[in-house]
Parts: C-alpha cells; structure tokens; sequence
C-alpha cells in the first residue's frame, strides 16, 4: 500500500513537471511571436506602411491567433475528451512547435513581396489552434490527478508555463539582441529564437511521452461514459459555466497582452526607451506573475477560488490609470513598480484558473467545456488588445485612453467573478 502510494504520489510530480515545462515552451513559441511583432515584424513584413501603420498591421497578425483559439479548443476538446488529454497534449505541442520554426523560415516581404505576410498569418493560425487546445489538456493533466485539497497547486504549474515562457522568450531575444548587430538584428537575428523552438519542442515532447493518461480519462474510458459531441453537450448543459468562465477571463488576457506586448513596442516608439530597458522591465514583471500565480493558487486551495479571484479582478480594475501614469514617467524603477503591481492582479486571476474551471464541467465534457471557455475569453480579451492600445494612443495621443480600455475589461470580468458559484463540481477527480 505504501509503494503504490510513493508510486501514485510520484506520478503526480511527473505531470505537474511535464505541464509546466510542456506549457513553458509552448507559451515560448506563442510569445516569441508576440516579441517579434512588438520589434521587428513591422519592418520585416510592412515595410511599404508607416511606422504607426506597420505596427497596427503587425498587431493585426498576433490577433489572428486569438481568433483560431476557440476552433482550436472545439477540436482539440472534442478529441480530449474522446481519445484522451495525453493524445492531444503531445500533438499540440508537435504543431505549435512546427508552426513557429516555420515563421523562423519565412521569407520577408523584400523576398517575396505580399506572399512573406500571408504566409505569416497561415502560420500564426496554426499557432492560434494548437494554443487552443494546448491549455485545456495541460491544465486537465494537472488537476485531475491532484489529490483532494490540493488541485489549486497542481493546477498552477500548467499556468506558470505562461510567465515561464515569456520569460524565456524575452531572455532569448535579449540575449540575441545584445549578440549582434541592430543591423544584423533586423536582417537574420530575430529568426533564432524562432529556429531554437525546435529544440525546446523536442524536450518537452520527451517529458510528455513519459506520464500516464489522466486516471480520469482512463475511468471515463472503460465505463463507456464518454460524451458523443462533447462541445454539443456542454453548450447545451452548462452555457451559464461557459459563458461565467469566459467572461471572467477577459481582463487578465487583455490586460496581459498591454503588459508583455503593446508595453514593449509603447516604450521603445512612444517613450523612446532602449528595448534593453523594456524588456527588463517586462522580464521582471513576468517573474512576478510568476510568483504571484503559485501563491495563489495554493491560496484558493485554503479560501476558495472565488476570493482569490475577486481580489485580483478588483486589483484589475483600480490599478491601469496608476500604472500608466508610472510609465509615461520613463523611470525605469517606477516603470518596475508599475508592472510589478500590475502582475499580482494577473497572477491571482490566472493561478487558480485550471482548478476552477475544471471544477465547473463535469469530466465527459471537461475537456472542452475548459479549453472553449479559455478560448473565447481568449479571444474576446487578447486577441486584439495590442492592437486596440496602438491605435487608441495614436488616436488621442495620450496612454489615457488605454488606462479606460483596460478599466473596462476589468469591470466585464469582475462582473463575471461576482457571478462565479460557490459550489464546484467535484465529481471525477482523482481523490475527491
């Protein structure tokens, strides 16, 4: 009894380690892209437009990701809760990893005229699709075979890949950056990052072959209860759970991606900041939402994943005109504050999240009902955030303007908190 408890206890260990480095170099090889865009996509493939312009069209590309997410998460949902969330964990990563070291190969628009663009967006859709799928089967892997009162922990380490990553990403290109030339940079230097995912997929994909089915996968297999059309029945049984989730996820994607990437491209255009300064600062901000991911979501396995939530939300909401005002100081220490400060709403609006919404589907729709939920609040907050910022501060001309775009993502998503409810569905899971 007590090997197979060191057995079980391990094997956990295994998954939540396979999660978090799986999800590190996933979320890496989305945003890589995200760097790329705010740095030099605007000159590599929009070169006949406007700075300002060009930088618009570049956004518009890391938006089309957004919009394939939810096709990502229908698909790889459906399959994940027919065949299995080991299954598809390891093929999004195959295709994710696939995806990106294509964008390493493409040729720019100076090579290949309007072809370099439409061929970045092919490749940014398949990214958009395989990201769809990707969070759902790492967060379900991971929470599903916690043990009771302690599915907020493991969950988190399918969250902190994301920080994890763009930590990585920002590094690599910091790295690259100081290596060469602005010349050289511009030229062939921002294809390395891309060209090095290869190596990160092929590492993650030996870890991930290792672990074990989710015994809650494994159970619904061989007692036949698996749903037909899993998107079907969960959109028919818990619309108030999809529409409450998704909702509930929009600030902290908008609001990222102003953090980790309109912030890039606003303190190197706007500011006039060196790009070594902001993406220290960024980088320094990631390692707090980090932190502050792990903290609460072991928190929420002591309070609740309500509170935790709330407090975040509001954080949220009451922080964006501060944070800019820090910024537009161009004090690097000040800059610091205001990400840092900005990060602890982030990382308690994202730690508790896997256990959360796995808690709100029942496990033949899991899957899907996690992943769609993802996908659309995704969608509906990220996909054209930086974007929306761009153009909001080259309209007004002032970072106002963003600070209100962000307050009101924030009250749509505290909305949406509030309306959480109190009593999750435990049935399912590995201990309780």
């Amino acid at each position: 009894m007590a090997e197979q408890v060191l057995g079980q206890s391990g094997q956990v260990r295994r998954v939540a380690l396979a999660s978090a480095i799986g999800t590190t170099i996933e979320w890496y090889d989305y945003f890589i892209y995200s760097t790329a865009t705010a740095l030099v996509f605007n000159k590599a493939f929009f070169p006949s437009l406007s700075p300002s312009a060009g930088t618009l069209a570049a956004f518009a590309t890391l938006g089309v990701g957004f919009v394939a997410r939810p096709i990502g998460g229908i698909v790889w949902g459906h399959f994940g809760d027919r065949v299995g969330r080991k299954t598809m964990l390891v093929l999004s990563l195959v295709l994710m990893g696939l995806a990106t070291a294509g964008v390493g190969v493409l040729p720019t628009f100076g090579q290949a005229g309007v072809l370099a663009p439409v061929l970045l967006v092919v490749l940014r859709l398949l990214q958009g699709i395989s990201a769809g799928g990707e969070w759902g089967g790492a967060a379900l892997m991971a929470v599903e075979h916690a043990p009771a009162g302690r599915r907020g922990r493991y969950g988190a380490f399918s969250q902190i890949g994301v920080p994890a990553g763009l930590i990585l990403a920002q590094l690599v290109f910091f790295a690259v950056n100081n290596s060469l030339s602005a010349e050289d940079f511009r030229s062939w230097g921002w294809r390395v990052p891309f060209l090095a995912s290869l190596v990160l997929v092929a590492v993650g994909l030996v870890i991930r072959l290792r672990v074990e089915e989710s015994p809650v996968f494994a159970r619904l297999r061989e007692s036949g209860e698996r749903s037909r059309v899993p998107i079907v029945d969960v959109l028919r049984q818990r619309p108030r759970e999809v529409l409450v989730a998704a909702a509930s996820f929009i600030a902290n994607t908008a609001i990222g991606y102003v953090f980790f990437a309109y912030l890039l491209s606003y303190g190197t255009s706007v500011l006039k900041l060196s790009s070594d300064t902001m993406l220290v600062v960024v980088i320094v901000g990631s390692v707090t939402w980090l932190l502050s991911i792990i903290a609460s979501a072991i928190w929420s396995d002591q309070v609740g994943r309500k509170p935790v939530y709330l407090l975040g939300s509001v954080l949220l909401v009451v922080w964006p005109v501060p944070f800019f005002l820090l910024v537009d100081t161009r004090q690097p220490w000040l800059l610091i504050v205001a990400v840092v400060v900005l990060n602890l709403g982030l990382g308690a609006t994202y730690g508790p999240q896997s256990a959360l919404f796995s808690e709100m589907f029942e496990p033949r729709f899991r899957y899907s009902g996690a992943s769609f939920s993802y996908a659309v609040g995704a969608v509906l907050g990220g996909s054209f955030a930086p974007l929306i910022a761009t153009a909001l501060q080259t309209s007004t001309g002032t970072s106002f303007s963003v600070s209100l775009y962000m307050v009101g993502v924030g009250l749509i998503s505290l909305v949406a908190v509030l309306a959480f409810r109190r009593t999750p569905v435990t049935a399912g899971f590995t201990a309780g």
